[in-house]
Order: structure tokens, then C-alpha cells, then sequence
């Protein structure tokens, strides 16, 4: 169960990094592409910068030996996916292809399929859904507790605020 929660936290917190991602990508696809990297260093405790410099190889073996665990690496696995769009949209084709096939070796070494469309939010938030058999807002609201609009209306109970 701490593994669990642990994994729903880890999830969460780099979904939420993707979001911030996916809206710096609106204004400048390269800052997106490089917010995305941090998110990547944030999950796996590895140097992103000498992790995504590895060749895909390489970067699956690593992975492999850090102990990451799968449900994450998938997550990291579409990101680069997403990473992979964003470069190529800023002009760095050269990079958006060696995060594609980094991805792609990540798949292969933990036998997962690669999202079709990695911009593809509402999926992941079903994929959230259906990995930790929880809605993505009762996921959202255990790993960052309740939001303003949980909050009671303490007008509600005058004898609260006397």
C-alpha cells in the first residue's frame, strides 16, 4: 500500500509537471521541451543531462539497473515521446529523434506500447484511473490534499466563527 501511494504520488507529480509543460509549449516549445527534461531528472534521481545523452541503448540498460519502477518509466518513457514533438517543433530534429528512439528502447526493455498521440492528457488521466483504481480527481486530492473548492463554506456554520 506505501508503494502504492508512493507510485500515485511520484504519477501525479510528474503529470502535473507535463501540464506545466504542455502550457510553457504554447509559448516557446523549446522552454517546454527543457521543463520536461527536469521532470524526467525529478522522477528517475538520476542526472537528466547524462541520462538523456545516453544512447537508447544505454539509457534502457541504466534505467533498467537504477531500479525505476515500470509504472514510472512508462510515464518517462511519454514524455520523451512528448519531448520528441516539442523539439522538433522548436527545430532540433536531431534531438526529437534520439528522445524517440530513447523512448522506444525504454518500451522495449519494459515491454510496454508507446502512447499514439504522447499529447494525449485525458488518456494518461485513464491510465492514472485505471493503474491505481481511483478517479484522477480522489488520486489528485490524496497526493495534494483538498482543493478550494473542498473547502467548506464556514458561513455555513456561524457558531464556527464566533
Amino acid at each position: 500500500m506505501i508503494k502504492q501511494d508512493y507510485l500515485m504520488q511520484m504519477i501525479l507529480k510528474f503529470f502535473n509537471a507535463l501540464v506545466k509543460a504542455r502550457e510553457k509549449h504554447e509559448k516557446d516549445p523549446l522552454e517546454a521541451a527543457e521543463s520536461l527534461e527536469d521532470a524526467i531528472t525529478a522522477a528517475t534521481d538520476i542526472d537528466g543531462v547524462a541520462l538523456l545523452a545516453l544512447a537508447p541503448e544505454s539509457i534502457a540498460s541504466v534505467v533498467q539497473v537504477a531500479g525505476i519502477d515500470p509504472v514510472v518509466v512508462r510515464y518517462i518513457a511519454g514524455s520523451m515521446m512528448l519531448e520528441g514533438v516539442y523539439l522538433r517543433e522548436a527545430g532540433d530534429a536531431s534531438t526529437a529523434a534520439l528522445r524517440e528512439a530513447q523512448a522506444q528502447a525504454l518500451a522495449d526493455a519494459f515491454d510496454f506500447d508507446l502512447p499514439a498521440d504522447p499529447a494525449d492528457f485525458e488518456g494518461m488521466k485513464a491510465d492514472i484511473e485505471k493503474e491505481f483504481d481511483v478517479t484522477f480527481e480522489e488520486a489528485d486530492r490524496l497526493v495534494n490534499g483538498p482543493s478550494e473548492a473542498d473547502a467548506l463554506d464556514l458561513d455555513q456554520f456561524p457558531w464556527l466563527n464566533a
